[in-house]
């Protein structure tokens, strides 16, 4: 879908996603701010738990009541949050489409692989079935399977090669913006690789955009040309990828790449964080926070530029 929209392809602010009522929501993301350009991939990462997947759904709008979305997503311009039914179910997968963190849970289990990618070009572009199954072996081959496992059930496919499956499905409608949310969970490190490459050769060849949800930050850093670091539902770090792992700002930044050992080089001591609770009322990391410099413990600090392109919450005597 062409456009002569010259601004950021995804800008989200201030998003909040709360669930449930009566005064006692539960907030799965607060306050959420950042914007991804054309042939961006920008990189969200956090520990479990953080927010990284709700911002995804959010942004999709797969999320259902008691969740409650708030705040401003914005796509081309385009209001995602307004959307009709409608409206969304033309949007999906033609603007944005979305990689779920396990393929098996994603394919139907009772359905062939080509029946499923078929499906895509009947429904969203009214193609006949031969015509769909032409479409769908191209798409394997893009993502390097042999067209002939069109007739494969997902049990009988190896889980790098159902990844691929996901992946093919996700760009069949040469979407704008490719969500990822931990495309790689539970595959081994080789498969990783492979995967990632992948990913990078199709984002190179058909010009998209990627939001990259991960946990494990080498990975992200490798792929990413921005990133955002995620705590407790809020942005905590914001920065070129490359300028936050030479130098990461905030403590919980600098705790969550603590966590990954080097794979050469001498035997360094990996330190981990309390378990002290998180405190109400201020930022909920400053209970195990290790610089005792910051005052958060009453209010929460907003992201604010400390140099070009790179943003941190902290207060003023805080973390440098």
């Amino acid at each position: 879908m062409t456009s002569s929209f010259d601004g950021p392809v995804l800008d989200v602010r201030n998003l909040r996603v709360a669930y449930g009522g009566d005064g006692r929501s539960v907030l799965g993301a607060d306050d959420v701010s950042f914007s991804i350009g054309p042939g961006e991939v920008f990189g969200l990462a956090g520990e479990s738990g953080c927010g990284k997947s709700t911002v995804a759904n959010a942004i999709m709008r797969l999320l259902k009541p008691p969740a409650v979305i708030t705040g401003s997503v914005s796509f081309k311009g385009r209001d995602v949050l307004a959307m009709d039914p409608r409206e969304l179910r033309a949007f999906r997968w033609r603007e944005i489409a979305m990689v779920f963190q396990s393929a098996m849970n994603s394919l139907n289990p009772v359905l062939t692989v080509g029946e499923q990618i078929g499906d895509i070009f009947t429904t969203h572009e009214k193609l006949k079935k031969r015509h769909a199954r032409a479409r769908s072996g191209e798409l394997l081959e893009l993502v390097g399977i042999d067209p002939a496992r069109l007739k494969s059930y997902p049990h009988q496919l190896s889980g790098g090669m159902r990844q691929r499956v996901v992946i093919a499905m996700a760009v069949a409608l040469k979407p704008s913006l490719l969500i990822m949310d931990e495309p790689t969970t539970a595959l081994d490190v080789v498969v990783q690789q492979e995967i990632m490459a992948q990913i990078g050769d199709l984002q190179r060849e058909l010009g998209f955009s990627v939001l990259f949800i991960t946990h494990d930050m080498s990975l992200m850093i490798e792929l990413s040309h921005r990133m955002g670091v995620m705590y407790g539902g809020r942005l905590v770090e914001l920065a070129p990828a490359k300028a936050l792992f030479a130098e990461p700002l905030h403590p919980y930044t600098q705790a969550l790449m603590g966590a990954f050992p080097p794979l050469t080089g001498p035997r360094v001591h990996l330190s981990g964080l309390s378990d002290a609770p998180r405190t109400a009322g201020g930022c909920g990391f400053h209970a195990v926070c290790p610089d005792d410099r910051s005052d958060c413990s009453h209010h929460i600090p907003d992201l604010r530029e400390v140099a070009e392109g790179r943003f941190v919450a902290r207060t003023a005597g805080g973390p440098r």
